[in-house]
């Protein structure tokens, strides 16, 4: 009897999982999606920013894999008969392993007014609307200092001039990344105008800006909320040992630690390293965690020992606009080297990581640092 491995979520985890999967094992693979393209999720920022993104429908990206593709939107999953529930069509999916990927949004619940008044830059449907605000915007808050919102910041301001950017932080700009790191970000923000608000929590989003825990008003018309992701509750409805941030909790193949025919990938997962460090929400730790994942159920599906999890960071990717970025070199840690690469040269590495990510996709058996 033909194996069924469905895959839920077709990000850049679910994505490379489900084409792995036809290539290692010779079960029947379906891949289950809300929509029928391939979100460049890095790359929302510049979309947001007026910038035209490529078009990649997931039939052409599958063409030719013999992966099925179920354009819909999961609703539960019935851990015991191992089938899952869909929106739109009242028949149920069956596998005989799942797959796991359905990566995490923005979370609009954590500060009052936030879901109501803010925009975020989960999605491709998040990005075009605040696109459409900002071309009625004078003055924009981007609240949070990680990655999302430094890239966000600095992609909007050099993009529209006219444009007041604030960046409002509750602890220093740049806090995880070295001294030089830190100071080539705080150059690049001032040649770009960019304000920057540190060491201010946020305790409410209104239509006008933000209120700060010290009762500040930061007035703003347009919020671009970056703080904090959320995943789906799909796996905790289940039954599935989750973490308290609602991730499946996974050992070193990446198996549920409580429902071994499942593994989860990506966002949605919390995988650690063999030295007990969780592994953070990256496509740095999801792809090369999707390849070992999908060998691990190939291996053990052919009655091969799956090999152990060795995994280690190079480096971290930003952004700054499409003239300069930041790339800071880390340890296996993924705690900083004093060693960065700036300006022109660091956007030229940037822009090949992120086109790298799509040559992936479209050809996921090329080499990872996994």
């Amino acid at each position: 009897m033909t194996r069924r491995i469905v895959v839920v979520g077709a990000g850049y985890t679910g994505l490379a999982a489900a084409k792995l999967a036809t290539r290692w094992t010779d079960a029947r693979v379906t891949l289950i999606n809300a929509a029928d393209r391939f979100v460049e999720r890095v790359r929302l920022h510049q979309l947001a920013a007026g910038q035209r993104l490529r078009d990649l429908p997931l039939t052409e990206l599958l063409k030719g894999t013999g992966v099925e593709l179920v354009v819909d939107r999961v609703t539960g999953i019935d851990a015991e008969a191992r089938t899952l529930r869909l929106a739109n069509s009242a028949r149920e999916v069956g596998y005989d392993h799942l797959i796991y990927a359905v990566g995490s949004a923005a979370d609009l619940t954590s500060v009052p007014g936030a879901a109501e008044h803010a925009f975020s830059l989960a999605d491709n449907d998040d990005a075009l609307r605040l696109k459409r605000r900002l071309a009625q915007s004078e003055v924009v808050a981007v609240v949070g200092g990680g990655l999302t919102g430094i890239e966000a910041a600095a992609e909007l301001a050099e993009a529209n001039p006219a444009l007041k950017v604030r960046l409002v932080d509750r602890g220093e700009l740049g806090a995880g990344l070295s001294e030089r790191g830190r100071k080539h970000l705080r150059r690049t923000f001032s040649r770009l105008g960019v304000e920057l608000r540190e060491n201010a929590g946020v305790c409410e989003v209104r239509p006008d800006g933000l209120v700060l825990a010290d009762g500040a008003h930061v007035a703003a018309d347009t919020v671009v909320w970056t703080v904090g992701f959320r995943v789906p509750d799909l796996a905790g409805r289940a039954g599935f040992a989750v973490d308290g941030n609602g991730r499946v909790i996974v050992d070193e193949e990446f198996r549920s630690i409580s429902h071994p025919e499942v593994t989860a990938i990506g966002d949605a997962a919390a995988g650690r390293m063999r030295s007990g460090q969780e592994l953070r929400m990256a496509c740095a730790t999801g792809l090369p965690s999707a390849q070992h994942a999908v060998r691990a159920l190939a291996d053990r599906l052919s009655g091969r020992r799956p090999r152990p999890l060795r995994f280690r960071y190079l480096n971290q990717c930003i952004s700054l606009g499409r003239k300069d970025a930041l790339v800071q070199f880390v340890h296996a840690d993924d705690t900083p080297r004093e060693a960065v690469l700036t300006g022109r040269k660091a956007a030229l590495y940037k822009e090949v990581i992120v086109r790298s990510t799509i040559i992936f996709e479209r050809h996921p058996t090329v080499p990872t640092s996994l």
